[in-house]
């Protein structure tokens, strides 16, 4: 596909890079090797053991919210040099600080890229809504990126950091951790090969969220703990004062900081879906909720949205939510619609359905003309319903498989192929989540122009792609 064509203004809001054939994160051209004549020259493993890495050829890292998930990001990319970490709250982050007693410590990631000149690469674990200003001023000094899942809080920033990313050169890889997995790897093999036929319905569900949702602002305002710099925390946020139903971890289910269920585990399923079945960007998203906020006395439904932000929850995440995509026709390949559901929700069992395993709390479901396909993200395929006429042989492992997530990353970096999630795919993947999730701010059937970045029938819904940034702050 060529997306190429109808991007007619890629600076304000370009979308993704055109990639080779299906869009894959897995057919970019291979390094290409140094030939030195006349040279004698000895594997690094005979001079200091297999597997080993001179000093020298390391990537010198640095954190920046490393008292989550940050943390777990880090301890995959120990086999480089940790040098510098960076967090608001030194009391969720003094196990990471003590884990890696070499690094230099700092409040601001601004003053650490400052004064930390020999950082190669910025590993960041901060909540959503600082992805972004934290991605722009390392891709200003060439750093590499690796980014939680998803890559931005709003549309505006992921396509910001998409052209930022291209334009610094530099690597990049967004933490779907599966993207590298058998699992997937698997399930796309055995879509590919008709396992189910012709496939024109998913269902993806997910047992988030697990923190609290649908919830009105405090009116308490508690001390902020000695250990914490609320302003940095809140970053480009709008101001608001400090409470612990924001941090820790809590932060997830408010619009200003994250971006809900969806976003936390969307583009986890949805690089599955988006491979297996060659889609192109949807044009269609609607949503409902358990408080989707319509009132009957609005003339339309962007009124209706307007008067909902006078509800009793205008700054959260629903308590669960459906929401469903329609992607368009791909050459001899249908028309493809998505259901996603979360906070409790699931799809109806399908028809054969084995007794003897329970309905799970999360997973995938592909619906073909010839049988029902059931994936996670543990366990591989497994084929629910077909056409007991004809048999099915699990097609070979067609497809290659990856050195590791992490691996990929630091490979990148080091001046190999584009990791697999890298910023172009994954910039993608959140795209669509975010077009999710301002559907269910919204409550309408909204049309999608991804070519160029805007939603075609909801000025309600536009004003959601690019927030408000904090005075001092902006990328």
């Amino acid at each position: 596909m060529d997306h190429k064509n109808k991007v007619p203004n890629p600076d304000v809001i370009a979308p993704q890079a055109e990639v080779s054939g299906r869009f894959s994160r897995r057919e970019f051209a291979p390094r290409a090797a140094a030939a030195l004549a006349g040279v004698t020259l000895l594997p690094r493993w005979v001079l200091g053991g297999r597997g080993y890495t001179a000093p020298s050829e390391k990537l010198n890292i640095a954190g920046v919210g490393v008292g989550g998930m940050g943390a777990d990001y880090l301890k995959h990319l120990e086999s480089e040099n940790i040098v510098a970490l960076c967090d608001v709250d030194s009391e969720k982050a003094a196990k990471t600080f003590s884990r890696y007693p070499n690094a230099k410590t700092y409040r601001d990631f601004r003053e650490m890229l400052e004064k930390e000149k020999g950082i190669d690469a910025v590993v960041i674990g901060t909540p959503d809504h600082t992805h972004a200003v934290v991605a722009m001023a390392a891709f200003q000094l060439r750093k590499h990126v690796y980014c939680a899942k998803p890559m931005t809080r709003s549309i505006y920033e992921d396509r910001k950091l998409m052209t930022a990313a291209r334009e610094a050169k530099v690597a990049t890889q967004m933490s779907v951790q599966s993207c590298a997995s058998e699992e997937a790897c698997a399930t796309e093999e055995w879509v590919r090969a008709g396992a189910v036929g012709e496939v024109r319905e998913v269902h993806v569900w997910t047992d988030r969220p697990v923190w609290p949702q649908g919830l009105a602002r405090p009116d308490d305002t508690p001390p902020v703990p000695s250990s914490l710099e609320w302003d940095l925390w809140l970053g480009p946020a709008p101001e608001r004062p400090y409470h612990p139903v924001y941090h820790p971890f809590r932060w997830r289910g408010w619009h200003d900081f994250g971006t809900g269920s969806l976003g936390d585990m969307g583009c986890h399923t949805f690089h599955v879906i988006w491979q297996a079945l060659r889609l192109e960007p949807p044009t269609r998203v609607q949503a409902c909720s358990t408080f989707t906020m319509l009132p009957a006395y609005a003339n339309d439904a962007d009124e209706a949205w307007m008067l909902s932000k006078k509800a009793k929850y205008p700054e959260t995440f629903p308590t669960s939510t459906m929401v469903t995509w329609d992607f368009p026709a791909r050459g001899k390949l249908p028309p493809v619609r998505v259901h996603w559901y979360d906070g409790g929700l699931r799809p109806p069992q399908p028809e054969g359905w084995p007794e003897a395993i329970p309905y799970p709390a999360d997973g995938i479901l592909f619906y073909g003309d010839k049988g029902v396909l059931f994936s996670k993200f543990s366990g591989g395929p497994m084929m629910v319903a077909r056409d007991r006429k004809k048999r099915f042989t699990p097609p070979p492992k067609t497809l290659p498989r990856t050195i590791g997530h992490y691996r990929e990353f630091v490979e990148a970096a080091k001046g190999g192929k584009p990791a697999n999630c890298n910023f172009d795919f994954g910039g993608m993947l959140t795209e669509i989540v975010l077009v999710g999730t301002v559907a269910q701010r919204i409550g309408k059937v909204l049309e999608w122009d991804s070519a160029n970045g805007r939603f075609t029938n909801s000025d309600a819904a536009n004003e959601l792609i690019q927030p408000a940034f904090r005075e001092g702050w902006s990328i």
